[in-house]
Order: structure tokens, then C-alpha cells, then sequence
């Protein structure tokens, strides 16, 4: 059986969560958040659609997920989204399942007519930062990141 990208679905909650925890705790090595959190957050996006998150099945499995954040440009007057998360499990990583995982969240901005997508990863993330670049994607040079915790 081949692999099913599709809209996340509340049944999708716990093997989200799993997958969710797998890329914060596992692949990023960041504290995990409290699960009622995790929870909200998928509820949240779930119900009030200010954002969309993406799955990739194989065999009644969560393999994958993405996440995109609905937001507004100043500098293009427009809607944008933010990609916040690709994430597949390692095996599926540099795989034509990564990639059309992307290609859902790029043809979903182009389809629901936003202004561009944009994300970001870890300066360390080499092996993300290759595949985007396998993507045509363009490396941003015009603005500095910063962030308050």
C-alpha cells in the first residue's frame, strides 16, 4: 500500500501527538511540552482554521506531518502562510514521500491563493536545508531572525 497525504482529522489526535513528540523530543532534542498542550494546539488548528496540519499514512500509520500557520505580510498586503513543521520518520526521510509531504502544503498556498510560503529550520538542520534546496526553494537574505523566550 502506498502512502496517503491528506488533511489532519481529530482520530488523527494521538498518532499526531506521537509523531509531534518524535520531532520535538526526538529529532530536535528539545524538552516536550505538556501533552494537554500538544493536544490544544492540534484542537486549536483544528477548530478555529487558522492553520492546516498534513499527514502521511502508510498502513493505518502516522509516518509524517506537516504544519502550516495562517498569517498576514506587511510588506505584500497579503495572506501568508508559515510552514512550521516538516517532519517524516527517518526511514521516509529523503524519500518521494518527503517531498510530495511539501509539494501539499506548496500546492495548498498556491491552490487557497496566499501570497508565499515561508519557514524556517536549524542552522545545524544541513540535511533539511539540502532537501529545500532540492526543492527550488530560495534561501531568504533580506531579513535577520530573532526571537524572545
Amino acid at each position: 500500500m502506498s502512502a496517503l497525504i491528506r488533511p489532519a482529522a481529530l482520530e488523527d489526535l494521538n498518532g499526531l501527538t506521537e509523531l509531534m513528540y518524535d520531532y520535538i523530543v526526538g529529532f530536535y532534542q528539545n524538552p516536550g511540552p505538556p501533552i494537554d498542550k500538544v493536544h490544544h494546539l492540534i484542537q486549536t488548528l483544528y477548530d478555529t482554521q487558522q492553520g492546516i496540519q498534513f499527514v502521511a499514512e502508510e498502513n493505518g500509520r502516522l509516518i509524517g506531518f506537516a504544519t502550516l500557520y495562517f498569517t498576514f505580510s506587511t510588506m505584500k498586503a497579503d495572506k501568508i502562510a508559515v510552514m512550521n513543521d516538516l517532519f517524516v520518520k527517518e526511514a521516509f526521510r529523503d524519500t518521494e514521500l518527503e517531498s510530495q509531504l511539501y509539494l501539499t502544503c506548496k500546492n495548498y498556498c498556491v491552490d487557497q491563493g496566499f501570497a508565499n510560503m515561508t519557514w524556517i529550520t536549524s542552522i545545524n538542520n544541513t540535511r533539511a536545508q539540502s532537501f529545500f534546496n532540492k526543492m527550488n526553494a530560495v534561501l531568504g537574505k533580506d531579513w535577520v531572525h530573532f526571537s524572545i523566550n
